[in-house]
């Protein structure tokens, strides 16, 4: 059996969105037992994270060492398009992931105690994010 959803997010700017509960009742609606439900963020500037879900200060510390690696405005990115934050969330998607597969079982997503599924903006302004969730097995 596969299932497969388009799932529309709005974002509010920078930072990170559980995602967690909508996939696992696309899973569930589903009727997969045992399979695969693999997510794709169909964005260059915005990602998708596998993360601490209890402590949401693993989320903000995770967004400094970011701002280290890629900061905005930098003067030695070329690519401004859209502002100043505009190469350095191209920069962060390419060192993060577009996509994650996760294994299903029991009907849903067999996460860690700890774990949760996070759409990862990286521009300062909220966007609209499109999801593709695939979803196979028996």
């Amino acid at each position: 059996m596969i299932a497969q959803h388009t799932i529309e997010f709005r974002t509010r700017g920078r930072g990170s969105y559980a995602i967690t509960g909508q996939l696992q009742d696309l899973v569930g609606q589903a009727g997969v037992k045992t399979g695969l439900c693999h997510i794709f963020l169909q964005h260059t500037s915005a990602s998708l994270m596998l993360c601490e879900n209890a402590d949401p200060d693993v989320r903000v510390d995770l967004e400094t060492f970011m701002s280290r690696l890629a900061p905005d405005a930098d003067p030695a990115l070329v690519h401004t398009a859209e502002g100043p934050d505009d190469m350095p969330a191209h920069i962060r998607t390419v060192l993060t992931h577009s996509d994650l597969s996760l294994p299903v079982g029991k009907g849903r997503c067999l996460l860690g105690t700890w774990q949760g599924v996070y759409i990862w903006e990286h521009r300062q302004s909220g966007h609209q994010r499109r999801l593709i969730v695939t979803i196979s097995g028996e």
